[in-house]
């Protein structure tokens, strides 16, 4: 091949790389045909100023620049990507490397071990192989011109290139307005760049926030309010979570007919044994995962959107619900079945105890990656903490905080609802629990993904009505609500919203009417959604004399009027 048609060969490709790097998408939406046609600003801005600094040391500086900041800038790319499927958010380098290990114990549990090593194994080298391909591409042009000439009109090109990727960045975040003739005539968009931008700024804000909140969290508007708790008498609160349960099961024509009525059944099966329910919608922190985060709001009476805020809380001096439960001289404990490993957050909440799943003594098979079925977890409940009956003398009344996982992803496989008197040790799951489909093939098709979701929440919600039921004689008051919807593509709707259902003793339920709560188990689609921070008061106040409802402000201000998703930095090109 003559040494010029290979010069020119060289070139093409090494413009074509980084070419292809830029231009990288970091929402599912972009990730269309059309994005291989939006010009990459900062590749004239980038080969301008390798040709200006040659191969000399400059030359290598600039090329590991280069090299380092677009690898890292599309591995976040790529972060943003699984994080607007799986949250509907952006990727949070602050305060989300957390969910890089979430992930992965996600993965083994759904497709195994050697399947997820190979997988994590292949995006390694995927990193590896970019970074080698642009460092490789960035030496071309700066071999390319060794000529005088050559670096003053790369000299002379920089400063337009510079220009227009500049304005363009400044017309997309709003800084500027561009008059439409001269927005028209831009050719491309500098979106790399923009992302990395954006990437620091986030970091800046992130970190004022998490200032911001540590003070709020110092300001507790419950501390000193006393007695509380006082109503509950000597009966039990279990505050249920059904996992990824959310108002797709009302909105979705998917799952609408299955869900609404079973609830229905539920319905009607508690009323006719004395029991009442009231249910209303409360607003999530997120979608799609980080439970946590639903348990913690809740708990802490504080918006818990991002991981860096949990951690916060952790290091507070905040006073949870289980704290004032303590006060009031009732015993906490939490039921977590999703817990493999020791919890040792778990220490700042104010549980007397925490059963994670090796205590539930569950002997049975996991069902992929869900440890045991929901109906042995509540099972579990009751014979560790509530085998003695409400009000019996020495008894100490009970709040727990349940958080089920058979609606969890994968959602396969689904087991039945057995006879109580049968679950014993677990065993007798094992018959379902390596049952149809694996997740590898269930999530080759949403449809097929969608259906699985569909009748795991189900089973969810169908052991729930089981269980209350079940101890209609001596009942407690039960909380049961969603952490949380699933991820957008499986949930087929949007906003944060989950359902809360009141289900006990109609004296109690009571207490939840002047809030204009629905009767029964399908909350109206027309009720204003509380925000899940200001379920912990709300709690506080309807079970307690010490506060009067006229002095309820933290309800009134935390209001839905609109569930914003700040920490969505990159906008769709």
């Amino acid at each position: 091949m003559p040494q010029a048609l290979h010069l020119k060969l060289q070139l093409l490709l090494a413009t074509l790389v980084p070419y292809l790097v830029l231009i990288q998408p970091n929402h599912p939406a972009a990730m269309t045909w059309g994005a291989l046609w939006v010009f990459p600003l900062e590749l004239p801005v980038m080969i301008a100023a390798l040709v200006l600094t040659g191969s000399g040391v400059a030359g290598q500086f600039l090329r590991a620049f280069l090299t380092v900041t677009i690898t890292a800038i599309a591995v976040l790319k790529l972060a943003d990507f699984g994080t607007f499927i799986a949250f509907n958010r952006g990727f949070n380098l602050l305060v989300d490397i957390n969910l890089l290990s979430a992930a992965w114990v996600l993965a083994q549990g759904s497709f195994g071990f050697l399947l997820s090593a190979v997988a994590l194994a292949a995006a390694i080298a995927a990193v590896a192989l970019v970074a080698s391909a642009l460092w490789w591409a960035t030496g071309v042009w700066t071999r390319a011109a060794p000529a005088r000439s050559s670096r003053f009109a790369a000299g002379v090109l920089l400063v337009p290139a510079l220009a227009l990727a500049v304005a363009e960045i400044a017309e997309a975040r709003r800084m500027v307005s561009l008059p439409d003739v001269v927005s028209e005539m831009i050719p491309g968009a500098a979106f790399t760049a923009r992302v990395g931008l954006e990437r620091v700024e986030q970091i800046r804000d992130t970190r004022a926030d998490l200032a911001a909140f540590r003070e709020l969290a110092r300001n507790d508007p419950m501390d000193g309010v006393a007695p509380l708790f006082d109503r509950l008498g000597t009966r039990d609160l279990i505050i249920v979570y059904v996992e990824s349960y959310g108002r797709s099961s009302f909105e979705n024509p998917l799952y609408i007919p299955t869900h609404t009525e079973t609830l229905r059944g539920i319905e009607t099966d508690l009323r006719a044994r004395g029991l009442a329910m009231r249910s209303t919608w409360t607003t999530a922190p997120m979608v799609g995962g980080q439970s946590w985060l639903a348990h913690g709001s809740v708990a802490s009476g504080l918006w818990l959107d991002n991981q860096g805020r949990y951690r916060a809380l952790l290091a507070s001096p905040r006073r949870t619900l289980f704290h004032y439960a303590q006060q009031a001289g009732l015993r906490t404990v939490a039921i977590k079945p999703a817990h493999i490993f020791p919890w040792p957050e778990g220490a700042f909440f104010g549980f007397d105890a925490i059963y994670n799943a090796p205590d539930l003594g569950y002997e049975g098979d996991p069902f992929n990656w869900v440890t045991m079925p929901d109906q042995f977890t509540l099972h579990a409940l009751h014979r560790l903490e509530r085998q003695r009956p409400q009000g019996e003398p020495g008894r100490t009344p009970l709040v727990a905080q349940v958080a089920l996982v058979s609606s969890h992803a994968p959602w396969v496989p689904i087991p039945p609802v057995i006879a109580w008197d049968e679950i014993g040790d677990g065993q007798i799951f094992n018959q379902w629990a390596n049952s149809g489909d694996p997740p590898e093939v269930v999530w080759r098709d949403h449809d097929y993904v969608r259906d699985q979701f569909r009748l795991a929440v189900d089973y969810s919600l169908q052991t729930m009505g089981a269980w209350a039921a079940r101890h209609a004689d001596d009942p407690p008051l039960i909380v049961m609500l969603g952490d949380h919807e699933p991820a957008r593509f499986v949930s087929g709707v949007d906003g944060f919203d989950v359902p809360l259902h009141v289900i006990g003793p109609p004296d109690l339920v009571d207490r939840f009417a002047p809030l204009g709560w629905t009767e029964g188990m399908i909350p109206d689609p027309d009720l204003p959604s509380v925000r899940m921070d200001a379920l912990r008061d709300l709690l506080l106040r309807s079970l307690s004399t010490g506060p009067s409802r006229t002095e309820d402000r933290t309800i009134q201000q935390k209001r839905r009027d609109a569930a914003d998703d700040s920490n969505t930095s990159s906008a769709i090109r």
